[in-house]
């Protein structure tokens, strides 16, 4: 099968790729993430994993660390986290993935085919949003995610973001935002140069069964549209919860 934008990869030398996370108190998921990082082995890949912990107190770094991850400290916020995973990353590709999502298998041989592909290097590829719940309201979420994702060129950094490191200098990486840090850098972007890979993102629907998800879904689009309007991403967090 292939798909429109990728092509086979043939490059002579792997892709060397940095997955980057942010982590804060994330013991409870992270083990998840990084065993299905490791689980997709075959591909074209030289692959680093860095978690950016922003002062975990319940063992995300020693998970970490005990899943062969590189452990950095940061400054808290996710934005400043990321920004300095980027920075401290070793790889010419950088993939930016929430500690709470999970990629599916043939993630590793899409990241090598989107990243060896010279006409792909001015564009970013993100995954498929799936959540992790069996529930009709979680497919109805997704078909409307998969919707804004073709209408509008906005995935959200739950389906995670892979570029080349040029490509993200360029536009000039993470800003040190508490919240809205991925809404900010895509559009920075475009969406004429974000491309949907083929493989998903498995992402933790645990706020949306703690707090429903048509309510969920309103409070999200609200302080999208909040931030739309201006208002200060750090007076959105306490709107988000």
């Amino acid at each position: 099968m292939t798909y429109p934008g990728l092509m086979n990869s043939d490059a002579a030398e792997p892709v060397r790729l940095s997955v980057i996370i942010p982590a804060l108190n994330a013991a409870a998921v992270l083990a998840a993430t990084l065993q299905a990082l490791a689980e997709d082995g075959a591909s074209d890949l030289d692959l680093e994993t860095i978690v950016s912990d922003g002062g975990s107190t319940d063992g995300t770094t020693e998970i970490a660390r005990d899943h062969g991850a590189r452990v950095i400290s940061a400054e808290r916020g996710r934005g400043l986290q990321l920004h300095e995973g980027a920075t401290r990353a070793g790889g010419d590709t950088l993939l930016f993935l929430h500690a709470d999502t999970r990629l599916s298998e043939g993630w590793r041989a899409a990241a090598a085919t989107f990243a060896s592909d010279p006409a792909n290097q001015g564009k970013a590829g993100f995954f498929r949003f799936v959540l992790d719940d069996d529930a009709p309201e979680a497919r109805r979420l997704e078909r409307i995610v998969s919707w804004r994702c073709r209408r509008f060129g906005l995935p959200y950094g739950d389906q995670g973001l892979l570029l080349s490191r040029t490509l993200y200098a360029q536009v000039g990486g993470y800003r040190p935002m508490p919240l809205m840090e991925d809404v900010d850098l895509v559009r920075r972007i475009g969406r004429n140069r974000m491309l949907q890979l083929p493989a998903d993102a498995v992402t933790s629907a645990a706020r949306y069964r703690r707090d429903g998800y048509l309510a969920r879904s309103a409070r999200n689009l609200f302080c999208l549209s909040l931030y739309g309007l201006g208002l200060p991403p750090r007076v959105l967090t306490r709107i988000y919860g």
